[in-house]
């Protein structure tokens, strides 16, 4: 069963109150055995915090974007599968491994876009193959490690995101994002958002706009909402405003996350990115997209192989209405996602540094550079055991 705790925003406490970023996005309670989310869903009115225990709870967390973006989405899958072998009862190998697999590929079907969703199961079950002589509970304790080393590495990633696109800017800018891929889609910083905040602790005074990004205004509930927290200053905008701003010369950059990068550079971002990535280069705004390195598929040729998740009609219809805006009987499109096609994008920020056109060779001097420096980080973890 999940638990549910519920801090309201307006409080009368004498001492500061607390904000949204004062919350873990996404954690592992490690006393009650359970993923720890903040509902996403019911934010900005009210923060509730769930605990979630059983794989049903996580699978529907994440399809029903209780927890939301890549990073996020990756790190509670990495904390739910360690949850779900907690569970296992095996007596070898085999057994615990058949059982592993089946909870593995159920939490991978509940979201099909976002990457690290699969990347952090793959990289969970490679543990698990790895230490195939050891017994059940070895590899459960291993397990737990590997989730809590992943949930660190998000957020060393996304610091380094921030610098990389903190040099792309000046103070004063203008700043487009958008949908969230702040803090509340990450553990901390976020990845579209780390420039800002980091920016902001050094007092850059950036504007910022935020794409209200429909139907599920994850920009004007989220990310206006913790920018806000965050004492920047922010304005919300409806997605077809954008290009309005733009002519007018108020943006002076664009920064917007992803779910899935092709090996070509096309990116699969919250439906509305390619609109905006458009009206960027028809008024000669840069247009960023910021993306760890574990959202670049390389296995994935270009965008056109990217599986777009489908969202239920109900989004667009009935979701925030009071009464349903559309007439009974007519058909709705909501896909979650648009891939904006590689030329439109004028760089991609990773943790390793900036990826420029062609992204073909861009891509394998970044993983170049983060293979030396794993094999550097690992020699220096063997030299510190020794």
């Amino acid at each position: 069963m999940s638990a549910v705790r519920e801090d309201i925003l307006e409080n009368d406490r004498k001492e500061a109150p607390l904000t949204i970023l004062d919350y873990d996005t996404v954690d592992l309670d490690e006393k009650n055995h359970a993923l720890v989310i903040i509902d996403q869903t019911k934010l900005p009115n009210r923060i509730e915090i769930l605990s979630l225990t059983s794989q049903e709870e996580i699978w529907d967390a994440i399809y029903l974007l209780k927890v939301r973006g890549a990073p996020a989405i990756g790190v509670s899958a990495a904390i739910g599968i360690y949850l779900a072998a907690r569970s296992i009862r095996a007596d070898d190998f085999d057994d615990f491994y058949q059982q592993y697999k089946k909870a593995s590929d159920y939490l991978n079907s509940s979201r099909p876009t976002a990457v690290n969703l699969s990347w952090a199961l793959k990289r969970m079950e490679g543990v698990v193959l790895d230490h195939r002589d050891s017994t059940p509970p070895e590899i459960v304790e291993i397990l737990r490690k590997e989730a809590l080393k992943i949930r660190q590495e998000d957020i060393e990633v996304c610091r380094s995101i921030g610098r990389y696109g903190l040099s792309l800017v000046k103070p004063g800018d203008g700043l487009l994002t958008h949908c969230n891929a702040g803090q509340l889609a990450t553990v901390k910083y976020g990845t579209a958002t780390a420039p800002m905040y980091l920016g902001h602790e050094q007092g850059y005074g950036f504007k910022i706009y935020c794409d209200e990004t429909r139907p599920l205004l994850q920009g004007a509930r989220l990310t206006s909402f913790e920018l806000k927290s965050a004492g920047m200053d922010v304005t919300v905008l409806c997605d077809n405003m954008s290009a309005s701003l733009m002519r007018e010369g108020k943006i002076d950059a664009i920064f917007v996350g992803c779910d899935r990068v092709a090996a070509n550079g096309d990116t699969a971002n919250k439906i509305g990115t390619s609109m905006v990535a458009l009206a960027a280069k028809r008024y000669g705004v840069p247009f960023y997209v910021c993306a760890p390195t574990s959202t670049i598929d390389l296995g994935t040729e270009t965008g056109a192989g990217i599986v777009i998740e489908q969202r239920k009609p109900a989004e667009v219809t009935h979701m925030w209405y009071k009464e349903p805006m559309v007439a009974d009987g007519i058909k709705v499109y909501n896909p979650a996602f648009d891939v904006t096609d590689a030329d439109l994008i004028t760089g991609i920020v990773t943790e390793y540094g900036i990826a420029y056109p062609p992204y073909d060779r861009s891509f394998r001097e970044i993983f170049l550079k983060k293979e030396i420096r794993e094999k550097v980080e690992a020699i220096v973890d063997q030299l510190e055991t020794e």
